[in-house]
């Protein structure tokens, strides 16, 4: 059962207070509660996680679930976050739902990895974990009666099928099975799919442009591309550009120089996971030969956080719609 200690603990409570109430009123009937449309098992990275309640204490150990849960209505219902929240991600009303949730930890490495110790995060009893990281794998979070859920593309084993828009429909629907909030999971869909919508009306019927979609090292190292296997696909697609990496089936993989320079796309969208977007693009611009590139030239170079593109969520459409107003003006 993941129902955690707190509230076990608060239902007894309760039911001791109910137990008394009846005994003084002369009463011998017991009050039983059950959580209607309960127990709820979901698939998820492909694992059964079943539900016996709604989830009432989340811990957040990455960005990519907060618009969804705040649309939803549960953010509230998290008791602690580690990682990086950059702010560009949110509206007011989530990033002060987000300043009344403590911060365990802000530490990441240099590819924006959480770096977090599992007896921190099981200290705080929650009903599910949202995210997974390396050194806490679902399988330990699940003998300590804890449920993990992770984005469907950042699983850690290959997802069953290509991210797509459909792909974040599909996981809004399943946290509004979980939360018990599937009508309120429908209408942010119907909002999405208007959005996604109007933002693919503004690119022109004759679009021809190619584009890449990066991750740079700062500082000098690997860059990283997105293949067709990552969300970056069809958003590219959805604003009228054909990705210069379509042929690779893998979400994210190392790129040469030389390799870039050979494809020479005409649009180049750099993504990070915080820091100043300038370093970014200098990244970028000091790979060898960089300066021969199209898009450079033409200074069709665009930086963005990475989870307007990656993994397929809510901010993908956000995304989406901030290429389109760059590129489609």
């Amino acid at each position: 059962m993941l129902t955690s200690k707190r509230t076990a603990h608060a239902a007894l409570l309760l039911a001791g207070a109910l137990a008394l109430s009846a005994c003084g009123n002369g009463s011998t009937e017991t009050t039983t509660t059950a959580a209607e449309g309960y127990p709820v098992t979901v698939e998820n990275c492909g694992a059964d996680v079943q539900f016996d309640n709604a989830p009432m204490e989340l811990v957040l150990l990455k960005s990519a679930s907060i618009p969804a849960l705040h649309e939803l209505g549960v953010l509230d219902r998290a008791v602690a976050r580690a990682g990086a929240f950059p702010e560009e991600y949110f509206d007011d009303a989530t990033l002060a739902e987000l300043e009344d949730i403590p911060q365990l930890t802000s530490d990441v490495d240099a590819t924006g990895h959480l770096q977090i110790s599992k007896e921190v995060v099981i200290a705080e009893q929650p009903d599910v974990v949202f995210g997974e990281v390396e050194n806490l794998p679902r399988q330990s979070l699940s003998q300590v009666d804890i449920a993990m859920l992770e984005e469907p593309a950042l699983c850690a084993t290959d997802p069953d099928t290509e991210p797509d828009f459909e792909g974040v429909y599909d996981q809004l629907r399943v946290y509004g099975e979980v939360f018990d909030k599937r009508e309120t999971a429908e209408t942010y869909i119907a909002e999405l799919k208007d959005r996604v919508a109007t933002a693919s009306k503004q690119v022109p019927e004759d679009e021809e442009r190619t584009a890449a979609v990066l991750y740079p090292t700062v500082g000098g190292g690997t860059t990283y591309a997105y293949g067709s296997g990552s969300m970056a696909q069809p958003q590219l697609e959805a604003a009228g550009f054909t990705n210069v990496f379509e042929n690779s089936s893998e979400r994210v993989f190392e790129v040469s120089s030389e390799q870039l320079l050979g494809m020479n796309p005409d649009i180049i969208i750099l993504l990070h996971s915080e820091g100043d977007p300038n370093d970014v693009e200098t990244a970028l611009r000091n790979l060898p030969g960089a300066g021969d590139l199209q898009a450079a030239q033409n200074d069709d170079v665009m930086v963005q956080l990475l989870n307007f593109s990656e993994p397929a969520t809510p901010l993908s459409v956000t995304g989406l719609e901030r290429i389109v107003e760059r590129f489609h003006p």
